[in-house]
């Protein structure tokens, strides 16, 4: 038996339990800055792996006492750090078994990476759940049922999703959590016999799948507008008009308070969170595509998120994201890879300003509204195809298939593919999934063209002054749900094919 361990779960807990959100989240007597030295120095004095690499680029510790001195430290990867070590190294005195958890991450390559935690890890996490249960859920004052959607197993959404809203529970949420994971009939079955006994319910899984759920569960005869749903998701950018969407087929009314977004990550957890204040940002850039552009450098529409940077510390480099952040594999100076950056609280309302927006005259009086720094990310950069020089992203081709009638034809997914005639002429191809029971016509393929089409006209830039006109319509091909070659089920989908076929 381990005394210290039980003592360190206890202390972490209790304060979880007893420290109001408010408290959490307000500002500490020490800087941000600070804060991350003092996490390097204890990993640098700890963690057997981070000794070796600091000894391996010839730095002692010691040398490194400003923050000036710590944006200097070397980058650690999965490549020159978590590959080079053994599981027990990169955690704290290489003891794996002061972790309780481990969770598995294939990543792009498909080989598996594991992450240890331990109790605590997931506590401090807790908070980004309680942000969204509180400040736009208002479950402090609501029962709430929670439905679990997210993959279960060793993958880590499912599992610390499923933690850390039973913690929400003991700190005195009326909260019940439920964990039918991504299995369809168990969802609808879960809602349909105790969904009516809360006053509201929420789903947490990933974007494209709770849409297939809720649009399947409405050719089902659910009536979702009887539970007030409220969505959680991760791991994918959606638009504006996917919100506006999804939320109209539950009958949700209130885009900045009916759903958030996680940034999560295996490596680390959740990094930061949609918050009210971030999406009625978001839905004005949304409309707003200059003001978007100017902000964030791209056509393209990222996810922006608040975070916490005495819980994640971000820093950019070249266009990406890396973080530092304790867990039970500590990470310092960690590039993810991520593509996008930060924006200080104060910045993001001054530059809104110069475009006639305040949001926080929207929230006045509500819920949401917290003076924390902005994080946006657009996601791996290799998810674009190049077109005569423009990158096309699927961002852009998805709200083209979320205009007027053509979002009751369409699940969603779709493939986006440059390919070539008999000529050799390049040419836009995309495949786009028909929903259950639609069928395909010509009169679908040209409004979805035409839709697509004006939409990247009027998101990209590049497309719109790279393309020649008589290479701007793409061609359209239909498929039925669960195709095989474009649109498999049960595979994770993936919306490019880089590679120009004939």
């Amino acid at each position: 038996m381990r005394q210290e361990q039980r003592q360190k779960s206890l202390q972490a807990f209790q304060d979880f339990l007893t420290t109001p959100l408010e408290a959490q989240l307000e500002q500490q007597h020490t800087s941000p800055q600070s804060n991350v030295l003092a996490l390097f120095h204890d990993v640098a004095a700890n963690v057997p792996a981070y000794k070796r690499f600091l000894a391996e680029n010839n730095i002692n510790p010691n040398s490194i006492q400003t923050y000036a001195d710590f944006q200097k430290l070397p980058l650690i990867t999965k490549d020159n750090y978590l590959r080079h070590n053994t599981l027990p190294e990169l955690c704290r005195d290489g003891e794996l078994t002061k972790c309780d958890a481990i969770a598995v991450s294939s990543g792009s390559t498909g080989k598996p990476t594991f992450w240890a935690r331990f109790i605590t890890d997931e506590l401090q996490i807790a908070t980004r759940f309680e942000q969204i249960f509180h400040d736009s859920f208002y479950a402090d004052t609501k029962s709430t049922l929670a439905v679990v959607c997210f993959t279960l197993g060793t993958w880590v959404g499912g599992m610390y999703t499923t933690n850390c809203c039973r913690y929400l529970a003991s700190k005195g949420y009326p909260l019940t959590i439920v964990t039918p994971g991504n299995n369809q009939a168990e969802i609808f079955r879960v809602i349909a016999e105790i969904g009516s006994f809360y006053e509201q319910v929420v789903l947490l899984g990933y974007p494209p799948f709770l849409k297939d759920v809720i649009d399947s569960g409405i050719r089902q005869g659910v009536e979702w507008q009887k539970y007030q749903i409220k969505l959680v998701m991760a791991g994918e950018v959606f638009s504006e008009e996917w919100r506006s969407l999804v939320g109209e087929r539950v009958g949700a009314k209130n885009p900045c308070y009916d759903s958030a977004s996680l940034y999560g990550t295996a490596d680390a957890a959740v990094l930061g969170n949609e918050t009210p204040l971030s999406i009625c940002i978001r839905r004005f850039l949304a409309d707003n595509a200059d003001a978007a552009v100017e902000l964030f450098g791209e056509s393209r529409l990222p996810t922006l998120l608040q975070y916490d940077p005495y819980s994640r510390f971000f820093e950019t480099i070249d266009g990406t994201l890396l973080f530092s952040g304790n867990n039970g594999i500590p990470l310092v100076r960690y590039h993810i890879a991520d593509t996008g950056g930060i924006i200080a609280y104060q910045a993001m309302l001054e530059f809104l300003a110069k475009w006639g927006f305040n949001p926080l005259e929207i929230l006045q009086g509500k819920r949401g509204v917290r003076s924390l720094p902005f994080v946006y990310v657009f996601g791996r950069s290799n998810f674009t195809v190049s077109y005569f020089g423009a990158n096309i992203y699927p961002e852009n081709v998805t709200v083209g298939l979320e205009q007027g009638a053509i979002k009751d034809w369409v699940t969603g997914k779709f493939v986006l593919q440059v390919r070539e005639d008999a000529d050799k002429n390049r040419y836009l191809a995309i495949a786009v999934e028909l929903a259950p029971t639609v069928e395909a016509s010509q009169q679908k393929v040209d409004a979805i063209a035409s839709s697509i089409q004006s939409q990247l006209l009027r998101l990209n830039s590049e497309f719109a002054n790279y393309v020649p006109t008589q290479y701007q319509t793409p061609q359209i091909t239909l498929k039925p749900t669960g195709d095989l070659e474009y649109f498999p089920i049960g595979v994770k989908h993936r919306y490019t094919r880089n590679n120009v076929e004939t």
